[in-house]
């Protein structure tokens, strides 16, 4: 009991934290004032101000009390600027959108509310509709989506910094018969949105993930045979 109730003093005490309320440098609550807010005995004001500094948040000065630390600065998940020089270097790319993306829809199917359902629609449409020379953008537009109807940031944070260069430079190092003003092609990749779009807004976890990696699936089979 003491454990849980310790609990709910830190996350309080977290909230006002990562809300502002409680600044860096600022002097948390005495304990008196803490027990009174939580209605809660000392033993347990005592843990959760333990567990506070064990977690990085306050420092504890022998006789002048607990202060609140200055907070580590956010930052986006990120892999670098991607240089990509050689045909290796392009299907080392899609090995990653493979695994990163085919999850990333596996979780949109299963986690995805009825507006990222509709945004993951609205994408469909808008590359469908997309002329050629907006086609790449669309394309990747779509893929961005699928990643933040995910719910995990960091596949959202990661497609942000491979970019829209990652399809641009995978389709200029594919022949004519795979440009996307080819009919045939952009049917086919057309199809293989539509299977991932209709997965995800359908809640199919098992088919999202596989409509996802047959689509880059057959992406990388295109760009292997034309080594």
């Amino acid at each position: 009991m003491t454990t849980t109730m310790a609990a709910r003093v830190v996350e309080g005490l977290k909230d006002k934290i990562f809300a502002g309320d409680l600044p860096a440098g600022e002097k948390l609550p005495s304990e008196a004032e803490l027990i009174e807010e939580f209605g809660v005995s000392r033993t347990v004001v005592r843990e959760a101000v333990t567990r506070l500094r064990a977690e990085g948040l306050v420092e504890t000065f022998q006789g002048r009390g607990s202060y609140v630390l200055a907070l580590p600065r956010s930052t986006a998940f990120t892999i670098g600027p991607v240089e990509i020089r050689t045909q290796r270097d392009v299907l080392d790319v899609v090995d990653l959108r493979l695994g990163i993306e085919s999850e990333a829809a596996a979780l949109a199917a299963a986690r995805a509310d009825a507006s990222e359902r509709d945004s993951v629609r609205a994408a469909l449409a808008a590359f469908e509709d997309a002329p050629p020379e907006d086609a790449v953008e669309a394309d990747f537009r779509f893929h961005r989506a699928v990643a933040e109807a995910s719910g995990n940031r960091f596949f959202l944070d990661l497609l942000d910094s491979l970019g829209p260069m990652t399809i641009m430079l995978a389709r200029t190092r594919l022949g004519e018969e795979h440009s996307i003003v080819h009919a045939d092609h952009a049917e086919r990749v057309r199809r293989e949105h539509a299977d991932i779009a209709a997965a995800v807004v359908a809640g199919d976890v098992d088919t999202a993930r596989a409509a996802m990696r047959v689509h880059l699936g057959n992406t990388r089979r295109r760009l292997d045979s034309g080594r």
